[in-house]
């Protein structure tokens, strides 16, 4: 809860996963979540009921009566979304990992950006506590005006730029998008051939946890670390009818044995 730090009025655009966790996470913090936002007015509400806010579905009903206007929508709604909300002259920020906060600075200089660096589900919770809140501010003032709000709801905070963001967001990306693609294929593997994928449960988490305590390329494992070409071939027969699949395997076998070359030349 918040002890000296100010209470912030708190608008929030969008009712997705990033929304709902985020103004949750404000909400339990001791700030007042004001209005919740978005085109489908039901969502919009089964949010607000939950924070305590006000629903509304039209831009245009959006009250100035706010410190910050969280904007948490998909990418390429941000700019439009920011225009409308200019007029109100209030302190904007944008939740995106890969849009550049000079996509608010054409409205406005009253802006920054608040990107929570962490996957989000509405059936999971998630300890906000540990996620790290990447923040960028038009100016310092800004900046330091986010910091104080990113503390009270979490004890990973970072000045991150625009560039740097984006790199986050890549590194994001194969960190956890592709590997999770690849878990769905490993399910859809298992299933046409009637197995079951609680079977890779713990040895997906094994995987995970190792990389806590350890650097991936020292802890990485499987047929092309050890160079095993009979193994190799033997995996693409068995994908021979789904090609994709086997550019896949291909490609990331070349990875795995050239990052281990590289790891054992320098090592």
């Amino acid at each position: 809860m918040i002890s000296n730090l100010r209470i912030m009025r708190i608008t929030i655009i969008g009712s997705g996963n990033v929304s709902t966790h985020m103004a949750a996470a404000f909400k339990n913090a001791g700030h007042r979540i004001v209005q919740v936002y978005s085109r489908d007015l039901q969502k919009a509400w089964l949010l607000a009921y939950h924070v305590g806010a006000e629903a509304v579905d039209h831009l245009d009903h959006i009250l100035p009566d706010t410190d910050l206007f969280v904007i948490a929508i998909k990418d390429d709604a941000i700019a439009q979304v920011a225009r409308a909300l200019a007029v109100h002259n209030k302190l904007m920020v944008h939740t995106s990992g890969a849009t550049d906060l000079d996509t608010l600075i054409a409205f406005t200089a009253n802006a920054g950006v608040f990107y929570p660096l962490q996957t989000f589900s509405k059936v999971r919770e998630v300890s906000f506590r540990s996620v790290p809140l990447c923040l960028e501010g038009g100016n310092d003032e800004i900046l330091a005006q986010l910091k104080e709000l990113a503390y009270t709801i979490s004890n990973n905070v970072y000045a991150v730029s625009s560039a740097q963001r984006r790199v986050l967001h890549l590194a994001a990306v194969f960190a956890c998008n592709f590997p999770n693609y690849l878990y769905n294929t490993a399910r859809q593997v298992l299933a046409r051939n009637q197995m079951d994928f609680e079977m890779l449960r713990p040895l997906i988490l094994e995987t995970a946890l190792k990389v806590q305590e350890q650097m991936p390329g020292e802890v990485q494992t499987g047929p092309a670390v050890r160079n095993d070409t009979g193994t190799m071939a033997a995996h693409l027969q068995m994908l021979n009818d789904t090609p994709l699949l086997q550019d896949i395997y291909t490609l990331l076998s070349q990875g795995i044995i050239k990052n281990n070359n590289e790891i054992s030349a320098n090592g």
